[in-house]
């Protein structure tokens, strides 16, 4: 592994997504995800188990637990992760915003310790099985929206950001 990497126990305890991500930067691409688009600052894929027929993950390259780790100094992040998932979503044919959920999972109802904005379009195709998951509102999924409004409060010293999963 180059030494701009992270060592690998440091990755694997960071997570799957850390480690794809660097795989990405390695390998031009993992096997098991589909990059949909990518920049400097996120990656967007294919979710490996889709809960509608547009499902994509928009996660960032610098290692964020969660939705709570975020503080005001992140709304243009998280805005960011959106705009980066409704492009793919154009990308994909589906022009018509309203019919997409954007959100994020909150603690403990995280099965990936690394923020990512889930993109799901049409919502109304969501799977009966996976539903729940993704109801607006309540305890375990909060939109991006609702997330950005939220963060408005959320004084920048409050928490900290983790660290890097890739350098720069």
């Amino acid at each position: 592994m180059p030494s701009e990497f992270q060592s690998t126990d440091h990755m694997q305890s960071l997570g799957f997504f850390c480690l794809l991500l660097a795989e990405t930067k390695a390998n031009d691409q993992d096997e098991e995800a589909e990059i949909m688009k990518e920049n400097n600052e996120l990656v967007c894929f294919k979710d490996i188990d889709p809960a509608a027929p547009h499902h994509y993950l928009v996660v960032p390259k610098r290692h964020i637990y969660s939705c709570f780790s975020l503080h005001k100094g992140h709304i243009c992040l998280v805005e960011r992760m959106a705009e980066m998932g409704k492009a793919v979503l154009r990308e994909q044919g589906i022009t018509d915003m309203k019919v997409a959920r954007l959100g994020f999972h909150m603690p403990p109802y995280i099965s990936v310790g690394h923020l990512h904005l889930h993109v799901i379009a049409p919502a109304s195709q969501i799977s009966e099985y996976m539903g729940y998951k993704f109801i607006p509102g309540t305890e375990s999924f909060i939109t991006e929206e609702s997330l950005r409004k939220h963060l408005q409060y959320k004084p920048s010293g409050s928490q900290q950001c983790l660290g890097n999963c890739m350098s720069s």
